[in-house]
Formats: C-alpha cells, sequence, structure tokens
C-alpha cells in the first residue's frame, strides 16, 4: 500500500494522495532543476490527457527546494496533471526515492503495483500494459 500524504500543490491548497482513491495513480518524484525530469515532463502530461477520461490521474510531486525555481519552470511549461511541493523530501522519503525522476503506479486502492526508475518512454507498449492492468 503506498503511504497517505498530505502536502500542498501549487496554489498552496492541501492535497492528500488518498484523495484519488478509487482512480489509477501515477506518482511522479522530479524537480524542475533535474534534465531528465523535465525531459519527460512533456510525455507525462500527455500520458495525463490520454487516459485521465479512463480513470487514471497524474500526481507529480516535485522536490525543488526553491519555491521560485519550480514556479520559473511551470510558468514556460503548462501541464494539466497535479503538482503538488515536497521542497523538505519528506514525502519523498517516505516513498524511498533514492534519484529522480522516480515514478509509482497505484492501482485503485493505492497498492503500489510498478516502480519506475530513471526516465520512461510514456508511450510504450509497456507502459500500456501495465495501465490496462490497474484501468480495467
Amino acid at each position: 500500500m503506498a503511504p497517505d500524504f498530505t502536502i500542498k500543490d501549487m496554489q498552496d491548497k492541501e492535497v492528500s494522495l488518498s484523495s484519488f482513491k478509487g482512480r489509477a495513480v501515477i506518482l511522479n518524484f522530479w524537480a524542475s532543476w533535474c534534465p531528465t525530469c523535465t525531459e519527460e515532463m512533456p510525455a507525462i502530461n500527455k500520458l495525463h490527457k490520454d487516459y485521465v477520461g479512463k480513470g487514471l490521474t497524474v500526481v507529480t510531486v516535485s522536490t525543488d527546494k526553491s519555491r521560485t525555481g519550480l514556479s520559473n519552470y511551470l510558468a514556460k511549461n503548462q501541464f494539466d496533471f497535479v503538482v503538488l511541493k515536497d521542497a523538505d523530501s519528506k514525502v519523498a522519503r517516505q516513498f524511498k526515492v533514492s534519484s529522480i525522476p522516480m515514478t509509482f503506479l497505484l492501482d485503485k486502492n493505492g497498492v503500489v503495483v510498478r516502480k519506475y526508475v530513471g526516465e520512461e518512454e510514456w508511450d510504450s507498449e509497456e507502459i500500456k500494459r501495465d495501465l490496462m492492468k490497474v484501468l480495467n
């Protein structure tokens, strides 16, 4: 089971992981200063757009220490998924994130089905198969 947490989004609204129960979740840990992380963000956004109507929610957790750096990055890049702030890496530690990007696929009950370490090809057949398992 994925550990529940509550942290703030970019509008300083508190968001809990448990609020997405009943939906499959892609939970991505990243930072705006990480080139590998930012390279995969457009593909993650496309994944969100393609699957949001099928029961998937993409939640990204930024480990940026600086809100300014994160805000500047997001101002230049429009994403449709949820962006949460974890400046003290408390949530990252809960998930034992040792490097970024690191992404977890959660089923509709909040169970971790798969962990992806490093950059992924989010439009690959393997990812699509993984998603079908949690969306059906």
